[in-house]
């Protein structure tokens, strides 16, 4: 799943959600819900199906405002054009810390009422609801969690190897000898700036601790981004590539999950939406594709948060049905099923996961855990922690070294900590 870059980059949307308003709306005369979108596929576009319908039954009307070719930076150009005109879209998706870029040009409406008729407060992790707030009020709705700091493996290539699924960064390099030995390829790769930025952040994760990961790779302390530690992660994450193959640059993340699928590849480290990839070859995450936290970060979970950024309307009726839009999303029912479709988890602390499979149950109770110690981090790689500018300037550093072979570990840190000053 491709990192979703800040308004000040490129823009994707989603339509999904939108559809999914449940048994809670409120009848009323009905108004009309715009939402732009790029979640058009799969599983996606299997929940907006169901639950269309829904919506319509409710007497409000979903309005699709799709951008072409699954976003990009023309849907940025539309909705800054939409927003200027003064006739913007009621729902938008807008993730991490560009919620407050658009909400500081003063376009995004308070859901403060909603937010509190329904305890949101109380439901979502600090860390979660803090990234919807706008000086301390909500301006957008979490849709899902996606868990980022995920070890997939092939259990029959691991048996062929007689390796096991490695929970340190040394037993990693230990498994994955032990593939090579036995001809399979050890870690399946799409050598793209976004997958090289993901293993970097899993790396980081298990190498540095959280604590570590927030001091450099959200505050970009200085000390810590040119730090022992640092240096360590950098030497860790190069060594990583030994055990690609030769066909991984260019290679889409999908293609990467399908290598483990059957087997040709022993890993990958990749984010739960590879789960989709799994379901989809009729195989069961969790039995037939291991699932695991990355090494070294068992106790710590990197988020992905999708969210409903909601703009301000002229009209009363399109305002409500915003506003049950907004009441439905947080709704249990909304993040079951939409989640089971996704293959997400809950962004709704304490939800009933009976429905979910295994990995999914493991992902939400660590996302419950980590809440409580701290340890539950926003993903650097996937426009949740930094500005939209700083992340570019890290990932190419980080892809840079992971590409050029005569670039040292100190020479990239030194790129690296230059690279966070970047406004």
């Amino acid at each position: 799943m491709k990192n979703i870059p800040t308004p000040t980059r490129v823009l994707h949307v989603v339509a999904a959600a939108a559809a999914l308003l449940g048994t809670s709306l409120a009848a009323h005369a009905g108004g009309e819900v715009e939402v732009l979108h790029y979640w058009t596929s799969g599983g996606e576009a299997r929940a907006a199906a169901s639950l269309k319908a829904t919506l319509q039954a409710k007497g409000d009307t979903w309005k699709d405002f799709a951008v072409a070719g699954g976003g990009g930076d023309s849907a940025m150009t539309v909705l800054k054009s939409r927003v200027l005109s003064g006739n913007p879209p009621a729902a938008a998706q807008i993730k991490g810390p560009s919620i407050q870029e658009w909400a500081s040009e003063g376009v995004l409406a308070n859901l403060d009422d909603v937010a509190k008729a329904n305890n949101w407060d109380a439901l979502l992790p600090k860390v979660v609801s803090d990234v919807m707030k706008y000086k301390g009020s909500y301006v957008a709705v979490p849709v899902n969690v996606h868990r980022v700091n995920w070890l997939w493996a092939n259990p029959q290539a691991l048996q062929k190897a007689g390796a096991k699924m490695p929970t340190t960064w040394d037993e990693f390099f230990v498994t994955a000898e032990a593939l090579k030995k036995a001809g399979i390829i050890p870690v399946a790769h799409g050598g793209q700036p976004w997958q090289d930025f993901t293993t970097f952040e899993a790396v980081a994760l298990g190498v540095g601790g959280p604590e570590f990961y927030k001091k450099a790779l959200v505050h970009l302390e200085p000390a810590s981004l040119k730090s022992p530690t640092m240096l360590k992660i950098l030497t860790t994450f190069k060594h990583v590539k030994d055990f690609t193959d030769k066909n991984a640059p260019g290679r889409d993340w999908n293609l990467a999950t399908a290598m483990v699928i059957k087997g040709e590849a022993g890993m990958q480290i990749m984010g739960d939406w590879a789960k989709g990839e799994i379901v989809a070859a009729g195989k069961v995450p969790g039995k037939d594709v291991l699932c695991a936290a990355a090494p070294g970060t068992a106790n710590s979970f990197t988020f992905n948060v999708d969210s409903f950024a909601m703009f301000k309307l002229k009209n009363k009726a399109n305002e409500q049905a915003q506003k049950d839009m907004a009441t439905a999303i947080m709704a249990p029912e909304f993040q079951e099923t939409f989640n089971l479709a996704k293959g997400s988890i809950p962004v709704r602390l304490n939800m009933d996961m009976s429905k979910f499979d295994a990995c999914a149950k493991l992902s939400a109770h660590d996302f419950v855990s980590t809440a409580k110690t701290n340890s539950l981090v926003p993903s650097i790689a996937h426009g949740m922690a930094v500005s939209s500018a700083a992340q570019g300037a890290i990932q190419d550093v980080v892809s840079q070294y992971w590409n050029t072979d005569n670039m040292t570990a100190q020479q990239a840190m030194d790129r690296l900590a230059d690279a966070a000053k970047t406004k």
